[in-house]
């Protein structure tokens, strides 16, 4: 649960900036704080396509979540949420699927504040919340358990998009993504995007101290590095590509955009 003070309020850490809130401020949104904004700016400083980045990440999770619902996909789990930016998970996959259910989940506690727009789902179908880590996958599925609103014996579709890069080397991320994996039953999916420095090495070194010097240790990594993450899976087509490469839809991001403006990899892939 989040943080509280002694008299019970909410930790929000508005001191420090937060990459769900900087990430809220690179989409245009309003959920996020001065110490966000100036963090933020630096980065655009250093990468002023960071904006681009981050509405290809969201594009791209549309089109993945539009076909796995499509595939007949009815539950799926999206680990490290960040803020609700509409339309979000939910919205697109009961579109399609009206009873399908979806649980969120996210460490920041103002993400739980704002949970509120994660919960207002279809009649047919239920949504959840559980505010854990991605760290720690046992306890994180536990929790997601606990809200009885997913069948963990049956194929779930997990969401890891924006998130490794958070996760450094130190923290082992091959090994949480297998943890996760093994707990989910065979016809399961992992969806998951990545930002890289293959492109533009010293841009994106600076974009990782900065995050780092404001506290969330950040690390991108090359493609011979992300695609370990898909051990024992069966990549969909096309593979592991550059975000906006990945199924592209008409209308769905930018249309004309270089490897360099996006510098995020994508995949889906099916557990057998």
């Amino acid at each position: 649960m989040p943080e509280q003070d002694e008299n019970g309020s909410t930790e929000l850490r508005q001191d420090q900036a937060h990459s769900a809130r900087m990430y809220d401020y690179y989409l245009g949104g309003k959920t996020n704080y001065a110490v966000d904004r100036e963090a933020a700016e630096q980065v655009i400083a250093a990468f002023p396509a960071i904006e681009t980045v981050a509405r290809v990440n969201r594009a791209y999770m549309h089109r993945a979540m539009r076909h796995l619902a499509r595939a007949g996909v009815r539950q799926f789990i999206d680990v490290g949420t960040g803020i609700p930016t509409a339309p979000n998970l939910h919205d697109i996959v009961q579109e399609i699927t009206p009873e399908a259910r979806v649980v969120y989940a996210d460490n920041d506690p103002i993400v739980l504040v704002y949970a509120d727009a994660l919960l207002a789902g279809s009649p047919q179908g239920r949504t959840a919340y559980v505010h854990a880590d991605a760290t720690d996958p046992a306890r994180l599925l536990a929790a997601v358990r606990e809200q009885d609103v997913l069948d963990l014996d049956q194929p779930v579709a997990l969401s890891l998009h924006a998130l490794l890069h958070f996760v450094p080397d130190a923290l082992e991320p091959a090994r949480i993504v297998a943890e996760f994996l093994d707990q989910l039953p065979s016809g399961s999916y992992l969806s998951l995007t990545h930002c890289t420095g293959d492109f533009d090495p010293e841009a994106w070194q600076k974009i990782t101290d900065t995050y780092t010097a404001r506290g969330t240790p950040a690390q991108v990594r090359s493609r011979d590095e992300v695609l370990p993450f898909f051990e024992g899976l069966e990549l969909l087509e096309p593979g592991l590509v550059l975000a906006h490469q990945w199924r592209p839809e008409p209308g769905s991001g930018p249309a004309v955009l270089s490897d360099r403006l996006v510098s995020l990899y994508a995949a889906v892939a099916r557990k057998p």
